[in-house]
């Protein structure tokens, strides 16, 4: 039962936003009482902390098998970047927003730890594009790993980067041909294109 109430919950707040959905919407959607999802969870910033915990391992379980492939590091950013879009299902709800306002504890566990994953898989990204030639030799590495993981935290900012404006899709393909392009030699480019053309 614990795992459906998480799997039925991770859906609402994704669609919804984590303020919007309440416990009793959780429970009248899955057909049981608010008693039930008690029983399992305190209250729902327990809740949210298991669901946002939840989808964290998920997307890093996602991450390291597409590491695990060793593809070109170019088709390895892009190939991420799906991962990421289909987990979070490209949603108005801007869950990431909702839980730096709503949750703040949560939310800043949460980017800790994406910033200590993120950091060890960008840098091995480009540590192999400087070995493969796509990217340029004098880049530093440390540097651009963190200015990477600025921008992705900015670009899910909606005061900064309103989603009636832009679908999440479409924010990370730009961020993604923008932060290429500083780095990329000419081989990296002609990688980059072709990326860029699948989308």
């Amino acid at each position: 039962m614990k795992d459906k109430i998480l799997e039925k919950a991770q859906q609402m707040f994704l669609n919804l936003g984590f303020k919007s959905v309440t416990m009793d919407e959780i429970a009248s959607s899955l057909g049981v009482s608010k008693k039930t999802i008690y029983k399992y969870f305190k209250n729902k910033t327990e809740l949210v902390a298991e669901v946002t915990n939840l989808m964290f391992s998920s997307i890093c379980t996602g991450i390291d098998s597409i590491c695990a492939l060793k593809k070109n590091p170019i088709e390895e950013v892009f190939d991420i970047k799906r991962l990421i879009i289909s987990n979070l299902k490209d949603e108005k709800s801007s869950p990431q927003y909702q839980l730096q306002k709503y949750y703040p504890k949560i939310y800043a566990s949460i980017s800790k730890k994406q910033f200590d994953i993120m950091q060890v898989c960008v840098i091995e990204n480009l540590n192999d594009g400087i070995q493969q030639g796509l990217y340029r030799e004098n880049i530093d590495v440390t540097f651009i790993s963190r200015i990477y993981f600025s921008g992705i935290m900015s670009i899910k900012d909606k005061d900064l980067f309103p989603l009636n404006d832009y679908s999440m899709n479409t924010l990370m393909n730009y961020y993604l041909d923008y932060h290429l392009r500083a780095i990329c030699t000419e081989k990296g480019l002609k990688q980059l294109e072709n990326q860029l053309k699948l989308k």
